[in-house]
């Protein structure tokens, strides 16, 4: 099973859809998993269609899939976008900065690292370099 975990704290997954590998994906998914070294140029022109894309994160040190998002959303994806795999609660501030609606954690890594934890990073907006530097 499979928690949520949004600036609100932690929620079951309420996706329901299968989510299609971007490799297997035809033009009727509406639903993707992108690998951490996938090109979100190869989306260029399918993106509208797209309700949900989700970036694998394959352990804690790996973060492709921050510049992966940050590119999907300078190309004008606007749904929802989820980070799924090895996202630490350290890394929740970048994930929503870097254009993440969501991260999908495992049970094992929420027992680990609980609700608090994360909701301590959910306030993100106000506590980054840039808005110290603007002052």
């Amino acid at each position: 099973m499979t928690i949520l975990v949004t600036d609100q704290g932690f929620a079951p997954d309420d996706w329901t859809t299968p989510v299609t590998p971007l490799e297997a994906a035809g033009d009727g998914a509406i639903a993707l998993d992108l690998p951490n070294d996938s090109d979100p140029a190869t989306l260029a022109g399918r993106l509208d269609g797209i309700e949900m894309i989700r970036v694998h994160f394959p352990g804690p040190a790996d973060g492709r899939g921050f510049s992966i998002a940050r590119r999907l959303r300078l190309m004008g994806y606007a749904g929802r976008l989820r980070a799924h795999g090895h996202v630490i609660a350290d890394h929740y501030a970048m994930a929503r900065r870097s254009g993440f609606d969501e991260v999908e954690i495992s049970d094992d890594l929420a027992a680990r690292q609980p609700e608090d934890q994360w909701l301590f990073r959910a306030n993100w907006q106000a506590h980054d370099y840039q808005a110290r530097l603007r002052g």
